[in-house]
This record gives structure tokens, sequence and C-alpha cells, in this order.
């Protein structure tokens, strides 16, 4: 690997980006970097290399790809997931450990003690900041997903502010249709446009009929997943 393409490969982990080595392997092992779906550095990658590229990072998993340049070895290179919940309620008590299973570090956030107990959340990560504050300190990125389940403007809109800002890639909040329009007319007064603040998923989850909290958590988790693979 050339110098100068492994330092991009490091400076753009260290900056937690999505990254890809693509090795075509018909033609001697020529690499290329692909950085958040973009090719960055080495030899012009064909279009159908690119999106086996931009499918493996999707996918998490490293590969090997037929190409019109020959075969290819997808090397993925991901920040771990990361799933912030806003909320101690009975939903999290279900989608923290479900997320963790599905291979994110969850982080709990609530200021409020009574819920926010290490009894409640024995095996998850639970921080007691104001929300916006917890927020701007977990720095959510492009492999973050953040979850606003408190149902309390007080508590929701200060993370959902912060969430705005980044780029998480699934950012959902409780609620009713009602509820949700209200929601995106106070975060438009804190300075956030129509098309921002359109990528909040609300009411959060895909519509199953979920009714139970953990019924609510397995529609979440679903939604979070299917943004994560397929996009918006």
């Amino acid at each position: 690997m050339k110098l100068a393409l492994l330092d991009a490969l490091e400076a753009a982990r260290k900056a937690k980006r999505q990254v890809c080595l693509v090795r075509l392997l018909d033609q001697g092992g020529t690499e290329a970097l692909v950085v958040d779906g973009r090719q960055t550095e080495g030899a012009p990658l064909p279009e159908d290399a690119l999106e086996a590229a931009r499918a493996a990072l999707r996918e998490d998993r490293s590969k090997t790809a037929e190409t019109s340049a020959g075969k290819a070895f997808l090397q993925v290179f991901n920040p771990p997931l990361r799933m912030i919940i806003v909320g101690a309620v009975h939903i999290t008590q279900s989608l923290a450990p479900m997320a963790e299973l599905a291979g994110y570090e969850v982080t709990v956030v609530d200021p409020r003690r009574a819920f926010a107990t290490d009894q409640r959340f024995p095996n998850t990560r639970v921080t007691q900041d104001w929300p916006d504050e917890a927020l701007e300190q977990l720095a959510p990125d492009r492999r973050t997903a953040v979850i606003a389940l408190v149902h309390d403007p007080k508590l929701d809109d200060p993370a959902l502010d912060v969430a705005l800002k980044s780029d998480a890639f699934y950012i959902a909040a409780l609620g009713s249709k009602k509820n949700a329009a209200a929601r995106q007319e106070r975060l438009q007064a804190l300075g956030h446009d129509p098309a921002t603040t359109a990528r909040i998923r609300g009411p959060a989850g895909l519509p199953i009929g979920a009714v139970s909290p953990a019924e609510i958590a397995i529609s979440v988790l679903a939604e979070c997943t299917q943004a994560l693979r397929q996009g918006s």
C-alpha cells in the first residue's frame, strides 16, 4: 500500500468516516479508497466497483465482488455503531438490550435520577446529564442513531436540536403526527429549516401495530435497521 493512501485511510478512520479499501485483484492489486461512498484516493474506479464498495459499507462486511475491472476485494473499516436513547422509560428497557444484541454501543440519557438508575439498566451505559450536554459530549456521527422517547419537549427538544446538527443516520422521536408537527415547529424556531427537521422520524418506528413497550422497541429498532442498511 502506498504511504499516501495509508495515511488517508488512517486519517479517515480517526475521523470516524466509513472507509472501504478496494483492491483490484486482476489488475495487480491496484488500490483505491472509498470514503463515505465517494472515492478519495487511488486509481479511478469504474462505477460498478464504486457501487460494490458502497454496498459493502452498508452491509458492514468485507467481501470480494466481480466488477468491470475484474475481481475486487473490498475491505471495510466502519466506525462502531452507536445508539443514544433519550429517556430511561419502559420502551428503553426493551430497546437498549435489543440494540446491544444488534451490535450497537448504547447510551441512555436521562437527567431524572429516579429513572436513570443502574438497577433499571444494569448492563447499559447511563448518564444523568441534561440531554443537550450529553449529546454534545457524545458527538453523534454518521454511525449513530439518536432516539428521543421521553415525550416531553423539555428533554426531547434539546437532544434533537443537537442531533439535527450532526450526521446521525437515524433520528427519531415518540409521539403522534400532531405532536411531530408541533415538534418540527419548535425546532424550526430554534433555527432549523424544514428539510432538516424532516430528518426526524416521528412517530418513531415502523407501522407494525405495536402496542406494548417491547413491541414499540421492536418497531423502532426495525426502522433504525432499515435506515442503516437501506438509507433514507
